[in-house]
């Protein structure tokens, strides 16, 4: 038994020691640099420590509070219309046919586009020039011809959403049909004999027994929201002026912009919290259902 035990540890050992290599010595760096003063153009190396400096002076930065503000506008609003959809296609694919069986294998392509390509793509689609989307939008609604998408602060925010719960909601809605099918249909048939509609069917059978999924998967995309990066980058670089700036990509333009890294630490720590939060609520989730 103890043979087997050490066999084990010894085959999870590289992974291990990789995974602190790559993970934990950085995030134990950048916890001390949050302590420090550092400005790659004023000295190559780490300066005087400076306590809570920096996470004082992100309290009383209100730039700092806009991207809380964009982060969390971008959370509501792309984790409520993907968890939505998500559930409404599922709800539509769940019955077995050739059709819904192709239709799933297609839901697993936006997903798999890499975050940076979506931005890209929704740019592109979004140009006003030669833009599909802005062509298309163009011909059905003639008032937006006049409107250049990603260059007005409330479209670029929906559009950026919008990005967003093109690659989620059709993931989130395998996951739903997952969970439909691990509910006996001996519920439904006896709720059916009871003289239940299929509105009565949803909202007393289907939803109350979904809710621990719903859960699951509002937290688990309420944690990808929060770090928010790669789409912001590729579709509007923050703008127009900060209004898609997200906390992540505040954290990056004070690193790698104005090169002052002790501050981008102690936002970065910041952004930690908040996401180790809804890890923890998360991690509780899955094993109250069981899944761990």
């Amino acid at each position: 038994m103890r043979g087997s035990r050490l066999i084990r540890f010894l085959l999870l050992a590289p992974a291990v020691i990789v995974v602190l290599a790559v993970s934990a010595f950085p995030m134990i760096n950048t916890f001390i640099l949050s302590f420090r003063e550092w400005r790659l153009d004023r000295s190559p190396t780490p300066q005087g420590f400076v306590g809570f400096e920096n996470y004082a002076r992100a309290f009383g930065d209100r730039f700092f509070w806009n991207s809380i503000s964009v982060t969390a506008t971008f959370t509501v609003i792309s984790v409520t219309m993907s968890v939505v959809l998500g559930l409404a296609f599922a709800l539509v694919l769940q019955k077995p046919s050739r059709l819904n069986t192709f239709a799933k294998t297609l839901l697993i392509f936006p997903f798999a586009v890499a975050p940076i390509l979506k931005g890209f793509s929704w740019r592109f689609m979004l140009n006003p020039s030669w833009g599909v989307y802005d062509t298309l939008l163009d011909a059905l609604i003639p008032p937006a011809r006049d409107v250049v998408w990603l260059a007005d602060p409330f479209w670029a925010q929906f559009w950026l959403a919008v990005s967003e719960v093109w690659g989620w909601a059709p993931i989130i809605a395998l996951m739903f049909v997952g969970a439909l099918g691990a509910i006996p249909t001996d519920i439904f048939e006896a709720a059916k004999v009871e003289g239940a509609s299929n509105w009565q069917l949803f909202w007393k059978v289907t939803l109350p027994l979904l809710s621990p999924v719903i859960v699951i998967i509002t937290l688990l995309k309420t944690i990808f929201s929060l770090k928010m990066f790669d789409q912001v980058v590729s579709m509007t670089g923050g703008g127009p002026g900060r209004a898609t700036q997200t906390l992540n990509y505040y954290v990056y333009i004070n690193g790698f912009r104005f090169l002052d890294m002790g501050y981008a630490s102690a936002l970065a720590y910041i952004l930690i919290v908040a996401l180790t939060i809804f890890a923890v609520f998360y991690v509780r989730a899955l094993y109250r259902q069981g899944a761990v």
